[in-house]
């Protein structure tokens, strides 16, 4: 603690998805009123398992702007979990600090998580100011939220998409989109043909040494997942974060859009493809959102290899659905993390944790969410979480692998797309219907299947793709639910148009596969 004072005008807490470098905070010019706590706590790292480079990551980057405030000349007092070992939680930590360094207030941005925002909420320091502020990162206030939304309803966010586009002026000419229309996904669903794989871009990748941090975790017995990497490939600076953004743009984003939805186990880039990894930058708020959008928007108006489709598609992954998805979460808190339409209470396979699987396209997203803490949006929706959903597992237990395992699932952007999204279990307030899928799906966006222990084209054999059977099952047993539901509709005569004797092979199957889940 040496250069610090023994008393402050106030403490301020910066958390570790509040890396904003850019906040109101750091453009004061008295910069020796205030004390700036960084803290690595181990009520964070218990909360759920976590996958360990997640952690690195997060205590790295925590670090590193401790560090940058240091130097801008800012009083700053990083502690690791050596240092707080002693305190129980993080109202604790606070009680104590404000009591040693004798501060009139304590100041505080807005978590962006609920168990937080109620630890916080509750804290009670005698005689001392409280003050929450804004992190003044998401597009949208945080007061304005139920202006575009309301709770336990469905709006789709497609409206809520276009509202935002016309609101900040984001690929419009005057009050109409550039390109003519607002949405190009439909030509953003290409499978990867054998002549793309060899022009797939190698992945940029840091080194960021966090072997002490390692050491670190184990000398506190902090229980992990996933693969250790001394040197971690994820950016834990701001610098870095925008030397991936450039990368994103000068490099993934001309075919972005085009292969978003495409998965492959035959290139040695295949868990990066042209997905630009940003989320963990942006969660951590080392990169705004709106700082990212306008990057893109850049590359796309100074480079002609980039077309409308690709830049769209990212941008609606930003302003939309990100945006979005916090909505969601805030409005419908807490009652929205017990929520579970569909009943699901099976528990989740222990190859979730291993990845040994003969289900390849489970193997594949499996490892290497394992290897890499990071998924992209059609593993995690179409692969995982959609076996998840036919098989009807617990969505406490999809939450808990789903927040634990990826570098950039922080709840409020994790639970709406998990319990939500992929598991139907909000009864449709983020969709209108469940994202289930056959086998076809995985076969037509990727060359999974082709190496497969199992027989996609088939649905009833010993050999068949589980996900063949086990889609007609999940249907089946929900047509109470689903049945008029017109998005979904024309399925079930499908299935009625089946002979009786193909439909119970069919369902005969998923329940050997249900009942053998653990051997898939």
């Amino acid at each position: 603690m040496s250069g610090l004072n023994s008393k402050y005008q106030g403490l301020r807490l910066i958390l570790g998805d509040q890396l904003n470098a850019k906040h109101s905070w750091f453009s004061q010019e008295n910069k020796n009123e205030y004390l700036y706590v960084i803290a690595e706590l181990q009520q964070e790292t218990d909360y759920t398992n976590h996958h360990i480079q997640k952690v690195c990551a997060f205590f790295k980057a925590m670090e590193n702007f401790a560090k940058a405030l240091t130097k801008a000349g800012y009083h700053v007092l990083h502690l690791t979990l050596d240092d707080t070992k002693q305190y129980d939680d993080l109202p604790a930590l606070v009680t104590h600090l404000c009591k040693k360094f004798q501060v009139e207030s304590f100041e505080y941005q807005r978590p962006d998580e609920y168990r937080l925002l109620k630890q916080l909420g509750g804290l009670s320091l005698d005689n001392l100011q409280l003050r929450t502020v804004d992190t003044e990162h998401f597009l949208v206030p945080f007061e304005e939220l139920d202006t575009y939304l309301k709770p336990a309803k469905h709006t789709t966010m497609e409206f809520f998409y276009r509202k935002l586009r016309r609101r900040f002026n984001v690929l419009m000419d005057e009050d109409e989109p550039v390109g003519g229309q607002w949405n190009f996904d439909s030509q953003n669903r290409n499978k990867l043909k054998k002549a793309d794989l060899d022009s797939i871009p190698e992945p940029l990748c840091f080194a960021n040494n966090v072997s002490d941090i390692i050491d670190r975790l184990e000398r506190h017995q902090i229980n992990t997942i996933g693969k250790a990497q001394p040197l971690l490939i994820w950016p834990t600076t701001r610098t870095q974060a925008q030397e991936l953004l450039s990368f994103f743009c000068d490099h993934l984003l001309p075919l972005f859009g085009q292969f978003q939805d495409a998965m492959t186990c035959h290139s040695e880039h295949k868990w990066t493809l042209y997905h630009s990894r940003l989320s963990f930058a942006i969660n951590a708020k080392m990169l705004s959102p709106k700082q990212v959008i306008d990057a893109a928007i850049a590359a796309y108006q100074e480079n002609s290899n980039i077309d409308i489709a690709q830049v769209e598609g990212f941008v609606r992954q930003i302003l939309g659905w990100r945006e979005y998805i916090r909505a969601v979460y805030w409005l419908n808190m807490p009652d929205y993390s017990h929520k579970n339409y569909l009943l699901a209470q099976r528990k989740l396979p222990e190859y979730f944790w291993h990845g040994k699987t003969k289900m390849r396209c489970l193997s594949e997203a499996i490892n290497q969410s394992l290897e890499y803490a990071y998924a992209h949006h059609i593993q995690r929706l179409m692969v995982t979480g959609n076996f998840c959903l036919l098989t009807g597992i617990d969505p406490n237990q999809v939450d808990d692998w789903y927040l634990g395992i990826y570098i950039d699932a922080i709840e409020w952007v994790e639970m709406p797309n998990t319990r939500g999204m992929t598991q139907f279990a909000d009864h449709g307030i983020v969709a209108t219907k469940p994202y289930a899928a056959s086998g076809n799906y995985i076969h037509k966006m990727s060359d999974y299947c082709r190496d497969c222990h199992y027989d996609v084209k088939q649905k009833s054999t010993d050999n068949a793709c589980p996900l063949n059977s086990l889609y007609w099952h999940f249907m089946v047993r929900h047509e109470d639910k689903f049945g008029k539901n017109h998005r979904v509709g024309m399925i079930y005569r499908n299935w009625y148009k089946q002979d009786e004797q193909t439909q119970q092979a069919t369902l005969r199957r998923a329940d050997w596969c249900l009942n053998n889940i653990e051997s898939l």
